[in-house]
């Protein structure tokens, strides 16, 4: 499995950005998929999960009603679109896989792990 994220970039605060994870892999809803992020000097932290069907959805407290995770089954594809951006959503974000949809998102121990994508928002 291969994992490309993209569509990261530098916003203003207040401001909005789509992130895309494209996959390559032949069964893509076999894999629940997810975003995690990492700011300088900071440990990485989930953002969101979405299951394999996209019925169940997970955020951080920190972006729960500013950021919606979807995925397209069809087109391998998951995405992050990113509203009411702050500053301290500046990271480089990453989009991950697993078969399993458990503790293992929460452990941050999966086991595809995509490039990242810069994302700075300014005040």
């Amino acid at each position: 499995v291969q994992l490309q994220a993209f569509g990261g970039g530098l916003v203003q605060a207040g401001g909005s950005l789509r992130l895309s994870c494209a996959a390559s892999v032949r069964t893509f809803s076999s894999y629940a998929m997810g975003w995690f992020r990492q700011a300088p000097g900071k440990e990485r932290e989930i953002v969101a999960t979405i299951s394999w069907s996209g019925s169940s959805t997970y955020y951080a407290d920190s972006v729960k009603g500013r950021f919606t995770i979807s995925r397209d089954n069809i087109k391998n594809a998951m995405y992050l679109q990113m509203n009411s951006l702050k500053p301290e959503d500046t990271a480089v974000y990453y989009c991950a896989a697993d078969t399993s949809y458990g503790s293992s998102w929460r452990l941050g121990t999966l086991d595809y792990w995509g490039r990242g994508t810069q994302v700075t928002v300014s005040s």
